[in-house]
């Protein structure tokens, strides 16, 4: 994806409040051989690259007053209840370093799982992302955790899935089994499959001896 930025020279927040107002959006580059850099680009334009999952984890080609320059998004700062960014920071990359960044996970596959199709499990996505070390030319935009084969009442762990080629997922102490997906029967279900109690069946009552 490309993109289009200017280097600015004029700092602080009046400054970033006049080119809202204009319709830009401030920003930094930084990373790599060069010195961080501030600079600002057409807010409607990142605003709407910002909508595709692509631009969040895809490498980016900006074009930054003529020349273009390889970077990855790194954070976006909105403002807390209008649709406009604030200000955006990206990350210079070098072609031949490695890079480590988040990628996004895309489940697969889950209405298929025999958890859902033969126990009516729900399937609860518990992690949304990954950390990941790779060459900028081996970074996925995604990575595919596939649930077809998941059973009822189980999980996926991190270990069981195997990263694309040339990727490699890091792991942080115990999240080499970190749970990424899970199956579980619906409480309704549970409930109802236990046995109801209630109250006890009233004893008859004694007949009356006869009297002599």
């Amino acid at each position: 994806m490309k993109f289009s930025a200017k280097a600015r020279s004029v700092q602080g927040s009046s400054a970033s409040r006049r080119l809202r107002r204009e319709g830009r959006l401030p920003g930094i580059v930084y990373g790599g051989k060069g010195e961080p850099l501030n600079i600002d680009l057409d807010h409607n334009e990142i605003f709407h690259a910002l909508r595709k999952q692509e631009f969040h984890s895809s490498l980016l080609e900006m074009d930054l007053d003529g020349k273009t320059e390889t970077v990855l998004l790194r954070a976006v700062q909105w403002h807390p209840y209008k649709p406009q960014v604030l200000h955006i920071d990206f990350l210079r990359i070098e072609r031949g370093q490695p890079i480590t960044t988040k990628i996004p996970l895309h489940f697969i596959n889950d209405e298929n799982s025999p958890a859902v199709k033969l126990h009516g499990n729900l399937i609860s996505k518990i992690v949304t992302e990954i950390e990941v070390t790779c060459l900028p030319k081996d970074l996925p935009s995604e990575i595919v955790v596939d649930l077809g084969e998941l059973e009822a009442d189980s999980v996926i762990h991190l270990s069981s899935i195997k990263a694309p080629e040339g990727v490699e997922f890091v792991a942080h102490g115990h999240e080499e089994d970190l749970v990424l997906a899970s199956a579980s029967t619906p409480r309704a279900v549970t409930e109802s499959a236990d046995p109801v109690e209630g109250p006890a069946p009233e004893e008859a009552p004694e007949e009356e001896k006869e009297e002599e």
